[in-house]
């Protein structure tokens, strides 16, 4: 709570309202920005985060990327819990954070937004200029000939080929990006379909832990930083390097940085504002105040 002067009439200003002011401020100074997002956007959208406040993980290891090349074991758990887990992430709906994004680059503020997620619910929103960080849940690629499908394809063919998949009670715990808490025992006798075009191992369209994200998307964020006023990150704690090296890379190059988070993050020493009100009701209110800009 804080108190505002207005024509001479101190006012209590609430939270929200306080924070809500700073971010107006601060992007009418810096009117061209780069948008980071991370799990905390997607989370009133039924998408399971991460780590929790403190930026603590709170599940289990996850699957590794070399092992998941290696161990057909690995595998078959993926696809297991991923053939439970898909359909949450497939119906999920775009928020009133990721539509108040989508209207921000309409009306020329929003230069790029660079996500950690892989649920396209940017794309949904009808965000344009989108950089998939860590891939997309939605596409399957061959790890042989490099041919891409659609994943809902994949779940129909991992239900056909393995009916006692259907029989699993489906009260399960739900995790992050399409992923379940199953036993393992559920996965030993699954059949995992091969590509159709050459027989090679699928696998998700995505980067596991362990994996690199793909030079071009880096070198495309850093050049959108490098030409935009800021970078404002939504919804991540910025335990993972690969956004973090963005705050470093925008502070590095004297460019502000603004977190909105309700937890601590990784880059808070960085930042030039720090705003923990929730990101839907802050960036919806922040569009009813926000015009287009001249071309």
């Amino acid at each position: 709570m804080s108190f505002v002067c207005r024509a001479g009439v101190f006012c209590i200003m609430s939270n929200h309202d306080h924070e809500l002011q700073q971010l107006q401020d601060f992007l009418a100074r810096h009117p061209k920005i780069v948008v980071l997002s991370g799990a905390g956007i997607s989370a009133s959208s039924g998408i399971a985060t991460y780590r929790d406040g403190e930026g603590r993980w709170l599940y289990s290891t996850p699957i590794q990327h070399r092992d998941f090349l290696q161990e057909a074991s690995v595998r078959q758990r993926y696809w297991t819990r991923s053939w439970f887990g898909w359909p949450t992430v497939r119906d999920a709906r775009s928020n009133a954070a990721h539509r108040a994004l989508a209207t921000l680059e309409q009306r020329g503020m929003v230069n790029l937004v660079i996500t950690q997620n892989v649920d396209r619910l940017h794309q949904r929103a009808g965000s344009h200029a989108v950089i998939d960080l860590h891939g997309r849940l939605d596409r399957v690629v061959c790890l042989n000939c490099s041919a891409f499908s659609a994943r809902e394809v994949l779940q129909q063919r991992l239900g056909h080929a393995n009916p006692h998949l259907a029989a699993h009670p489906r009260s399960l715990q739900q995790r992050p990006d399409g992923d379940m808490a199953l036993p393992d025992a559920l996965a030993a006798n699954t059949h995992v379909p091969v590509c159709e075009d050459c027989g090679g191992t699928l696998k998700p369209d995505v980067v596991f832990f362990g994996g690199n994200v793909p030079s071009e998307r880096v070198a495309h964020s850093h050049e959108a930083i490098r030409q935009a006023d800021a970078l404002l990150v939504i919804g991540s704690s910025l335990q993972v390097y690969s956004g973090f090296r963005f705050c470093r890379s925008a502070h590095a190059q004297g460019k502000p940085l603004v977190i909105v988070n309700p937890g601590q993050t990784r880059a808070d020493s960085l930042a030039t504002l720090k705003l923990a009100a929730p990101c839907e009701a802050l960036l919806e209110a922040l569009v009813s105040t926000v015009p287009c800009l001249p071309a």
